[in-house]
C-alpha cells in the first residue's frame, strides 16, 4: 500500500474516531478506505445507470435493432 497524507475538517475526524472507538472500524485508515470504497461502488453504478440510459434512448431510437424474446 502506498501512504496518502489527507487534510480533514476536524468534525469529520472526530466522527471517524467516534466510529473506530464504537468499533465499526479497526482504525482512522480502515474507516477512510472504506468511505473510498463506497464511492467507487457509487460511481460504478452511476456509470452503469448512464450506460442503460444510452442504451435506452438508442432502443426507442432504433426498435428495428431490437431483438425479441
Amino acid at each position: 500500500m502506498i501512504p496518502v497524507n489527507v487534510r480533514l475538517p476536524e468534525g469529520l475526524v472526530s466522527q471517524i474516531d467516534d466510529w473506530v472507538s464504537q468499533g465499526r472500524f479497526a482504525s482512522r485508515s480502515d474507516a477512510i478506505k472504506t468511505m473510498v470504497a463506497l464511492y467507487q461502488e457509487k460511481e460504478k453504478t452511476r456509470q452503469f445507470r448512464v450506460m442503460l440510459n444510452d442504451e435506452a434512448v438508442f432502443a426507442e431510437k432504433h426498435p428495428e435493432k431490437l431483438i425479441s424474446l
